[in-house]
């Protein structure tokens, strides 16, 4: 049986954008996990992917202490990531920022953490992350990543993209 504070409908919310700060030269990957392990997993996932990954991760408990846990191998990354963290103020959110590599490199080992639920973004552009508030708390609604389309791509757009892939070495 539900109690009567179950009950209680509707649920007064409000919507905000919380706008995160990008570390420079650098990205963000933003998800959603569920256990207190989560910080010593994805610390892991990071450090082997790459040991010349620079990081710093943060996760919001979502019980208990609803504490703010953290880690790393990067002082400037890992206040950037509690930053971050702290900002949004949703249960179970984490935050990586990460330098000398991309999110591509990290999101597949990141996904194969089992506590982790989603991801909502992995990204070096401006970011705002949509948040609903309650009574009870914070949860994160979507993001809002970059700006919106410009135009369509023609052939030297195509030709930029393709050229700054082999840059990067993603393309021969």
């Amino acid at each position: 049986m539900l109690s009567d504070q179950a009950l209680r409908y509707p649920v007064q919310m409000e919507l905000k954008a919380v706008r995160l700060a990008i570390p420079e030269n650098g990205n963000l990957i933003v998800g959603q996990s569920h256990f207190i392990k989560t910080v010593e997993d994805l610390y892991e996932a990071m450090v082997n992917t790459s040991p010349h990954l620079k990081f710093g991760l943060a996760f919001n408990e979502a019980s208990g202490d609803c504490l703010t846990r953290f880690d790393g191998n990067d002082e400037e990354l890992q206040q950037n990531a509690i930053q971050n963290a702290t900002a949004i103020a949703a249960g179970h959110v984490f935050v990586i920022a990460m330098r000398s590599g991309f999110p591509i490199n990290v999101l597949g080992r990141i996904q194969a953490v089992p506590e982790v639920a989603t991801v909502f973004c992995a990204t070096a552009n401006p970011l705002e992350i949509i948040v609903a508030e309650t009574e009870q708390g914070r949860g994160v609604l979507g993001v809002i990543d970059g700006s919106s389309p410009k135009g369509v791509e023609t052939e030297s757009h195509s030709k930029a993209r393709i050229a700054l892939l082999k840059k990067f070495g993603y393309k021969r």
